[in-house]
């Protein structure tokens, strides 16, 4: 029996139609996805009582840790201090729930600060720690003092515990020692290897300090700034580096997965400074198509190569999943609530959300990742405090 054929005049006018849909339809579909500031509030929760499922139930974090740590052992200490600083916001806005936060932040602090003491320097850092001998000796990771010292410090920000001022001491005396006999007034978190990633919480966590126990580091804040603007800074796009040598030579150029924090922890050294930094790298990495946001790795005009921390770069859109996670917390710090709500978009569509029991996870991320977009949907008077230098 025959078949009729469309004619060409047909598949013309079906194109057309299809391209006609697609173009009243596709600027909107975005919408779809815009969450409102009660539906933000209610992931927030949704995300915190799935992480804390996970540590109240450590069978399942030692998997999830476990998991993250064959791929990057720096991801299980992050997950845990983006964590905590999250839950540190939550605790200051809910007084209700604020015991229950707490006690989950303690348990952190002392499970973490108990697997640094018995499994030593290394067990959070990659393997390639290893290779070489820190220039600074002793040898210490800045990556582990500052995040650790950050957390402790928020945490006595909301509530204080007087155990905890030794211990943030020591580790602040630590920082601003090796900070400040730095050449270029870094640290190092590997062997002769500085991250503006890890320096900059580091500042913060001296601000933090000053706040909590009348120190005055100011004057290494303002000279770390005035170095980096003179010695570190990209000439071609002004974004910090993302590594460096202990002397200053640059090893790795701007890059989302640290430009984004540097920019957020920058606000409680030099607001300015980090209006800067966070405006120039929303140019050069930021990026909506059609009301969907995402961020590159790298700037257009200083490539580089793909890493544990970048992670896969999906070709064409050059979206970083470390970047774009990152991003949250620097449109949430600076009140970016256009891009914010862009990536917000980008994530329900893309990193399947999974929510059972009232609990949130997304099936595309991990443990890590969920804490840090938890962090950067929490941001906010504990940390406009913080800028502010004084108590909440």
């Amino acid at each position: 029996m025959p078949v009729d054929l469309p004619s060409r005049r047909h598949v013309l006018l079906g194109g057309a139609s299809l391209a006609i849909g697609a173009g009243a339809w596709l600027p909107s579909l975005h919408l779809l996805y815009r969450a409102s500031p009660a539906t933000i509030a209610q992931r927030v929760e949704k995300l915190a009582a799935r992480q804390l499922d996970l540590f109240h139930d450590m069978i399942s974090h030692g998997r999830e840790a476990d998991r993250m740590r064959r791929t990057n052992p720096e991801w299980d200490l992050m997950g845990r201090t983006f964590l905590g600083y999250a839950l540190a916001e939550q605790a200051l806005r809910d007084p209700s729930a604020r015991p229950g936060y707490l006690s989950a932040i303690d348990a952190i602090l002392a499970d973490t600060m108990a697997r640094e003491r018995e499994e030593g320097l290394y067990y959070f850092l990659m393997p390639y720690a290893r290779r070489g001998a820190f220039v600074q000796q002793p040898a210490r990771s800045l990556f582990l003092d500052g995040e650790i010292a950050l957390l402790i410090a928020l945490r006595r920000m909301v509530e204080e515990r007087h155990d905890y001022r030794p211990l943030l001491a020591e580790r602040v005396e630590a920082m601003m020692r090796r900070m400040s006999a730095g050449p270029v007034l870094s640290a190092e978190s590997y062997p002769d290897e500085c991250w503006t990633f890890c320096n900059t919480v580091a500042l913060a966590a001296l601000k933090a300090a000053d706040v909590l126990d009348g120190t005055d580091h100011r004057a290494l804040s303002r000279r770390w700034i005035e170095t980096a603007r003179q010695k570190l800074v990209d000439p071609g796009t002004g974004l910090l580096p993302s590594s460096y040598t202990l002397g200053g030579h640059v090893k790795d150029g701007p890059e989302g997965s640290s430009i984004w924090m540097s920019a957020h922890m920058l606000r409680a050294v030099d607001p300015a400074f980090a209006e800067d930094q966070y405006r120039r790298a929303k140019k050069e990495l930021g990026r909506t198509v059609l009301g969907f946001g995402y961020a590159r790795e790298w700037p257009v005009s200083r490539p580089g190569a793909t890493d544990v921390d970048s992670g896969p770069i999906v070709p064409g859109l050059d979206v970083s999943g470390g970047s774009s996670g990152l991003a949250f917390v620097a449109a949430g710090s600076f009140g970016d609530r256009d891009y914010l709500g862009a990536l917000l978009a980008t994530l329900d569509l893309a990193a399947f959300p999974a929510e059972k029991n009232g609990r949130l996870r997304y099936c595309a991320s991990n443990q890590v990742g969920d804490a840090i977009v938890l962090y950067g949907l929490s941001i906010g008077p504990l940390w406009q405090a913080l800028v502010e230098g004084r108590r909440p």
